[in-house]
Formats: C-alpha cells, structure tokens, sequence
C-alpha cells in the first residue's frame, strides 16, 4: 500500500470539501461552540451561586471533556459519508476505480480526508476550551486544571480512535445507500454511545478516571480493526461496479 496514492485521493477529497459551505461550517463552528460556551456555563454558575464547589468541578469538567469525543465521532460523518455516496451521485466512482490504486489505498485516501479536518478543528476547539477553564476556575482550585491526563487520553486515545470508528462505519453506511442526508442521518447513530458516556458521567454514575478511559479506548481499538475489516470486505471493486448504483 503506498501512502503517496492514498494522500492523493486525499488531496482530490479536500478540494472537493472547501467548495462545501455546510460541510465547513459544521467543522468548524461545532469545536468553537463547545468551547467557548461550556465554560461560559461554568462561569454563569459559578457566578449565579457563588462558585461552584472545589469538590464537584473535577466531575462537571471532566465530562464537559466527553464534548470533544462526541465532535470527533459527529463530524466526520458529514465527510465520510459525501465521500462515498457523492462518489456515486457524481458518477465518478468508476474513474476513480480505473485509476492505478489498490482497494486499500482508496479506503485510506478517503479516511485521511475525514479525519484530519475534524481532528484538527477538535484540538484547536480543544486548546482554547482548557485555556478559557484554566482562567476561569485557577482561583477555585488554587491551580490550572487543564491540562492532565484525563483530558490527554481524551485527546490522543479516545478522539482519534473514535473518529476511526465514524468513519469507518460511514463507509459501510455508504455502501448501502444512494443518498447523503440518509448517510449522514444513519451514520449519526455511532454518536448515540457517546452521549450515553456523557450522560453517565454527568450523572457521577461513571468515573472518568484515566483507567477507565484506556479500557474504554481498548475497547474501541478492538472495535476499529474488526470494523476496518469489514469495511475492506465491502469495498470491492467487482461489488461495485456491480451493485452500488
């Protein structure tokens, strides 16, 4: 497999998107929204009740965190899912099946095309989000919160890996549909257990502790290469010239 190949159909993906209005839009204004409005939130409490407890802000921060996962999981559904179907709506799939590339270096190309631009937006969403916290709860704690390694394995395990995740289930989502807004809509429900990890750790039911968060990036490793394999099965070049129409 070469990566110069694959970066190729990366490059032909990315000026395809910057002429997507909505598709930049959603990339980018989600991680600015998250930042800036979670600690807003912490400062409007913190203000309206004279200060949130020394004892509760590990808990509201950390799954204020969980944001950042769930915008690595959602955004790039919106990209991976064009990628492919666009493919078949501009009849285009098959010129680019006739190009000297391998299955694999088609499915890398399109995966490093939706998943950098996201990545990228979600750790700069990420920077001003910990910066903002740090001035707002310094006094509070008597020290800068951010960054730890919670928010590392946040950051470098469980966002990337759950950005794969999207992705490649997008690509099997595509592989069965015509449409994108179906795509997008049915590639959105890889965020579901996402929320649900967010609603568990604002409701102290799960400790976000950085043990737990490896099993949980483990587990979604195990889940990406069995997904990956999947994925590559589907993608065939015989299957579709033959049934994605």
């Amino acid at each position: 497999m070469r990566l110069s190949r694959a970066w190729i159909i990366a490059e032909k993906d990315f000026a395809i998107f910057r002429k997507k209005k909505s598709v930049i839009y959603s990339v980018v204004l989600f991680p600015l929204f998250v930042s800036i409005s979670l600690p807003l939130i912490v400062q409007f409490i913190g203000s309206k009740s004279g200060g949130i407890p020394a004892e509760a802000l590990p808990t509201v921060l950390n799954a204020y965190s969980l944001f950042f996962i769930t915008g690595a999981v959602t955004l790039p559904t919106a990209i991976a899912s064009y990628s492919l179907v666009g493919e078949k709506l501009q009849k285009s799939i098959e010129p680019l099946l006739a190009t000297p590339t391998t299955e694999r270096e088609i499915l890398l190309g399109k995966s490093i095309a939706a998943f950098l631009p996201p990545i990228a937006a979600i750790y700069t969403g990420a920077v001003i989000f910990m910066a903002l916290i740090d001035s707002i709860t310094s006094s509070t704690l008597g020290y800068f919160y951010f960054p730890n390694w919670n928010m590392g394995v946040i950051m470098f395990l469980l966002a990337p890996l759950g950005s794969i995740l999207s992705i490649e289930f997008n690509i099997l989502i595509s592989s069965r549909v015509n449409d994108v807004r179906a795509a997008q809509q049915l590639g959105g429900i890889v965020a579901l257990p996402f929320v649900g990890l967010y609603v568990l750790a604002e409701a102290n039911i799960l400790s976000l502790e950085s043990s737990n968060l490896l099993i949980i990036s483990a587990s979604l490793v195990a889940i990406d290469v069995i997904l990956f394999y999947i994925s590559e099965a589907v993608f065939r070049r015989e299957k579709i010239l033959t049934k994605w129409k």
